[in-house]
C-alpha cells in the first residue's frame, strides 16, 4: 500500500473511514482481497510472489495496512519482506503493546516501512526508520512513503478532500472516496518532494492516483466502521491504463463468521 486516507470519529456515521491505494509493479503477482482459507476470518489481498499482504482485517477488528518509506540509499537486498507485517499482526493474538515490541525489536531486518495497525478504535502507525509509535487520536491523517502526515502534496490534497466530505455529513456516497483515490493531479515541480529517485519518478509519483506501462495504482480499497460495528469493504482493480478490471466488496458484522 502506498498511500492512506484515515479519517477518525469525523463522520457522523462512521467513526472510522479508511481509502487506501496499493501502487506496485503492474507484473508483481497479486490476489485480490478475499478471505484467507488457512486464516480464519482474515480479509486481505495477497502478494503471490512473496507470500504477504499490504492491507487486512480480521472479522474480531484488527487491522494491518502497510506502506513502504522511500528512500532508495538505505534499501538491502537482504531484507526481509515487509509484506509478513500485515499478516503477522492479523493473525497472532499479541496485544498491539506487545507486537509494537516485536516490531521495535525486528526493525532493522526491514527495508523503510510504516506500520498502521491496532484495534479500529485504537489504531497506531509505527515508523521502522524513526522506531517511532503514534496514536490515532481524532482527525484526519494521510501517510505515504515518509512519515505520518508529511507535508507531499498529493496528502494534504487527500486529507483536505477527506476532511471536507466528512464535515458535510448527510447520506454517505462511497463513490466519493474512488473519486478521491483516483485524483491522478500531478504536483507542481517546485514543491515536490526528494526523496532520492530521479525528477522523472518523483513527478509521476507525486499523484493520488499512478499510472504508467510498467508501475502504477494497482487497486484501491475503502474501508467504513459504522456505529453498529458493521464493517463495509470495497477494493477496485486497475489496469494499466486506469481501467477498473476487477471490483471485491463485503460486508460483515464485527465479531461474526458471518456476513451482515
Amino acid at each position: 500500500m502506498c498511500i492512506l486516507f484515515i479519517a477518525v470519529n469525523q463522520h457522523p456515521d462512521y467513526p472510522l473511514i479508511v481509502a487506501a491505494n496499493r501502487d506496485e509493479f503492474h507484473a508483481r503477482g497479486t490476489e485480490p482481497s478475499h478471505f484467507w482459507p488457512q486464516h480464519k476470518g482474515v480479509l486481505a489481498g495477497k502478494d503471490t510472489v512473496a507470500g504477504g499482504s499490504w492491507m487486512g482485517i480480521s472479522q474480531s477488528g484488527r487491522l494491518s495496512a502497510l506502506t513502504n518509506i522511500r528512500a532508495p540509499e538505505k534499501e538491502r537486498q537482504d531484507a526481509v519482506s515487509r509484506g509478513e507485517l500485515v499478516m503477522d499482526f492479523l493473525t497472532q493474538n499479541d496485544s498491539s503493546q506487545d507486537y509494537l515490541k516485536r516490531l521495535s525489536s525486528n526493525a532493522q531486518r526491514y527495508n523503510g516501512y510504516n506500520l498502521l495497525f491496532g484495534e479500529l478504535d485504537k489504531l497506531q502507525v509505527y515508523n521502522n526508520y524513526e522506531d517511532s509509535i503514534y496514536t490515532l487520536s481524532d482527525g484526519v491523517y494521510g501517510l505515504s512513503n515518509a512519515s505520518l502526515n508529511s507535508p507531499w502534496p498529493k496528502l494534504d490534497l487527500g486529507r483536505s478532500e477527506l476532511a471536507k466530505y466528512c464535515q458535510q455529513g448527510g447520506v454517505f456516497n462511497i463513490e466519493h472516496l474512488f473519486d478521491l483515490l483516483h485524483d491522478d493531479t500531478k504536483a507542481q515541480d517546485e514543491v515536490l518532494p526528494q526523496t532520492g529517485v530521479p525528477i522523472e519518478w518523483e513527478r509521476k509519483l507525486s499523484s493520488i492516483f499512478i499510472e504508467s506501462d510498467d508501475y502504477g495504482t494497482r487497486s484501491s480499497t475503502v474501508l467504513l466502521l459504522d456505529n453498529y460495528r458493521q464493517i463495509f469493504w470495497q477494493e477496485r482493480s486497475f489496469d494499466k491504463q486506469a481501467i477498473m478490471i476487477d471490483q471485491q466488496s463485503y460486508h460483515f458484522r464485527l465479531d461474526s463468521q458471518e456476513p451482515a
